[in-house]
């Protein structure tokens, strides 16, 4: 018989003192000690116990030497795969990296020489910039559009970018590649099917290859199912790069270790190359809790999910009884909250400095995630509750006494 436990996401873990970039660098982030941080994307949770467990167990072993992925490990993403999307890969397809995003700064620089360009769809993960243009290459904007308070694609304009620049001398567009979030960090859309066919198939006519960014994909409100994007197709699957973790999933963020599944042999090769004497394998810890996690952590991350759901629903309720001027862009997958703060009047240094100096809560800059994210910040909710509730607090006050000012000045 099973034994079934509950978890406590209510109860406040201290990570001070832990070497923790959310916690124990306020003052030099914020400028303040007292601030609540809720930027950086990882959880203010426990992990798993069987995954602690499993960490216990290696570390107990004593032999810490060069590790590489056994077939438990290749096989538990197989698995993932198959289970969670009914996506069948293969185990030669898997590439094993410390993190996404040095897989996607891999990605980039295997694709493309210094002067070609790179398809993203602005407000984005702002470490997505400096993965183009380290590499010499130019940003390409496909921007979002925010329509009645949720955001779109523009297959128009995507399909625009492809096309020379016209003038005397028409100049072929350099564009190698396009980088896609699902689910989008930081404005929470989860692409449907029929919006990731769309837009397959427009880059992949124009002979560009995907790197899918999909780190956030088990991380769903209800009502929601992740479809990856090289599941699509045959065709899809051949032209695309797909950057898998279970660090979000299973805040294992400090393990550093990520599943990038590259069907196509030619590109690959051409991955692993450019890795070659840059980027290290992840650490046996790494491969040890990626195992742990998609083997027996889903019982935690149901119950997971449901309190992140909670937090949502509270957060959405204040927002709109208590603090109406600022409107919440509904997220249906990751636990990034998107704020649309443009109706306090503020610009950008000047909202930057009511969250942190006055609010004394800390988020991160809308403008940082470049177009269209100019007058937003970005809150992390993946906390318990009692810590939710009193930022949120924190903000109302703030933007109360803020308007008390100007009534007063008036």
């Amino acid at each position: 018989m099973e034994t079934f436990m509950k978890y406590d996401f209510n109860q406040i873990f201290d990570r001070k003192n832990t070497s923790c970039i959310k916690w124990d660098f306020n003052r030099y982030i914020f400028g303040h000690d007292d601030v609540i941080p809720m930027w950086v994307a990882d959880m203010d949770f426990p992990v798993a116990p069987p995954i602690v467990e499993a960490l216990k167990r290696r570390a107990e072993h004593g032999v810490y030497g060069y590790t590489t992925a056994g077939p438990g490990v290749i096989q538990s993403v197989v698995d993932r795969m198959w289970n969670k999307y009914a996506w069948k890969i293969n185990p030669e397809w898997i590439v094993f990296t410390p993190g996404v995003v040095p897989a996607l700064n891999v990605a980039v620089r295997a694709l493309t020489h210094p002067g070609d360009e790179i398809i993203l769809q602005e407000p984005v993960y702002y470490p997505f910039f400096p993965a183009v243009t380290s590499s010499g290459c130019q940003v390409v904007n496909n921007q979002l559009k925010l329509v009645s308070g949720y955001y779109e694609m523009n297959y128009d304009d995507l399909e625009h970018h492809f096309q020379a620049r016209m003038g005397m001398f028409p100049v072929p567009r350099r564009i190698k590649a396009m980088v896609l979030c699902n689910p989008h960090n930081p404005v929470g859309r989860l692409w449907s099917r029929e919006e990731l066919t769309r837009l397959g198939e427009i880059v992949i006519k124009h002979e560009a290859v995907v790197i899918s960014d999909e780190i956030h994909c088990e991380l769903l409100y209800k009502g929601h199912q992740h479809t990856p994007f090289a599941s699509i197709s045959e065709a899809f699957e051949r032209n695309s790069i797909t950057c898998m973790s279970p660090s979000k999933t299973f805040n294992l963020a400090g393990l550093e270790i990520s599943s990038i599944i590259i069907p196509d042999k030619k590109l690959r090769h051409l991955f692993t190359d450019t890795m070659t004497g840059i980027v290290p394998h992840p650490n046996l810890f790494g491969y040890t809790a990626l195992e742990a996690a998609y083997r027996f952590g889903d019982e935690w991350l149901a119950q997971l999910l449901d309190y992140l759901q909670g937090n949502l629903d509270f957060l959405l309720k204040y927002f709109a009884d208590s603090i109406p001027r600022i409107k919440v862009v509904k997220p249906q997958g990751t636990y990034l909250v998107w704020l649309d703060c443009r109706d306090l009047g503020m610009d950008d240094m000047a909202l930057r400095s009511f969250m942190r100096d006055k609010a004394k809560v800390g988020l991160d800059d809308g403008f940082l995630f470049g177009s269209g994210g100019s007058g937003f910040q970005r809150m992390n909710i993946a906390c318990p509750r009692p810590v939710l509730e009193e930022a949120l607090q924190r903000i109302e006050k703030t933007v109360n006494a803020a308007a008390a000012g100007r009534d007063h000045a008036l």
